[in-house]
């Protein structure tokens, strides 16, 4: 693997724009992939663990977020995968455990599906993939929220600061809502905002193709799904992967707890890496 590390943020253009990312520390690579109107950011406590065990860890921004460019004729889950099969070519990386949290889990999992030979392990963190599907009130429900936080988005930071976590709040929680916030009235910014929280969030049978080792990490009291345990069941059943409920921890538990994220990404990491190891060695 290329041992290219840098704090500052890069940039890989694309055919429709161009994907901002940064890229630090040497050993097996990880690739994190944030929510849907967040920011590579999402990872700022989780990821000087990931450096501090030995990995090379690379976090890239999404279509129309963070300082990605914003207008993208596509945001979906599938399109994001591309863009982080992109990036592993673009750095070249020839294999990557990649992580996804709620929107790109459904990401990391296409991306293993499509290229097998990339992608040596992946982790789902609270991920909207392989759920049940919503009923009509559910669909009715979502639609309205989506509305709501283009006309007013304020709300995304209302969401944030007092529903999406869970006992423990990140000290800098406020300041990054805030940030969040801002960046949703940035000109331009309701084209992209639109094609998150009207795309297919969700989709189903995506991991039916995925053959590497796959994790999958819930927060115990996760808000935005009736039943958190059974949501991580289901996914687990799906990848034929580990899974980690993390006591207390919301929709973002990288950020609440991101000890007890690490405890349950570090050895799945280091099993990927071992296996790696052992097939290098033994061809």
């Amino acid at each position: 693997m290329n041992a290219t590390a840098t704090t500052a943020t890069r940039y890989l253009e694309l055919p429709g724009g161009r994907i901002a990312f940064d890229d630090e520390g040497t050993g097996s690579a990880v690739l994190l992939l944030p929510g849907m109107l967040d920011s590579r950011h999402a990872y700022r406590h989780l990821r000087p663990l990931l450096l501090a065990a030995g990995h090379r860890v690379v976090a890239m921004d999404l279509r129309g977020f963070g300082e990605s460019s914003i207008e993208w004729a596509d945001y979906s889950p599938a399109a994001i995968a591309e863009d982080a099969l992109a990036l592993l070519s673009h750095l070249g990386i020839e294999r990557a455990t990649l992580v996804g949290s709620s929107y790109t889990a459904a990401s990391v999992v296409k991306a293993a599906g499509l290229a097998p030979e990339r992608v040596a392990g992946i982790a789902l963190i609270d991920g909207f993939i392989e759920n049940l599907s919503p009923n009509a009130l559910q669909r009715g429900m979502v639609k309205a929220l989506g509305h709501a936080v283009l006309r007013f988005p304020s709300l995304w930071g209302l969401y944030l600061r007092k529903t999406a976590f869970g006992q423990a709040k990140p000290a800098d929680l406020d300041a990054y809502a805030a940030g969040l916030v801002a960046s949703l009235r940035t000109p331009g910014r309701a084209t992209a905002t639109r094609g998150y929280v009207f795309g297919d969030s969700a989709p189903v049978g995506w991991s039916a193709a995925v053959e590497c080792p796959a994790l999958v990490v819930m927060g115990e009291q996760d808000p935005d799904f009736p039943s958190p345990a059974a949501v991580a069941q289901r996914q687990a059943e799906a990848l034929n992967a580990r899974q980690v409920l993390i006591p207390g921890a919301g929709h973002y538990p990288m950020a609440e707890d991101p000890q007890a994220t690490a405890a349950a990404l570090l050895p799945f990491l280091a099993e990927v890496a071992a296996a790696e190891a052992a097939a290098v060695k033994a061809a």
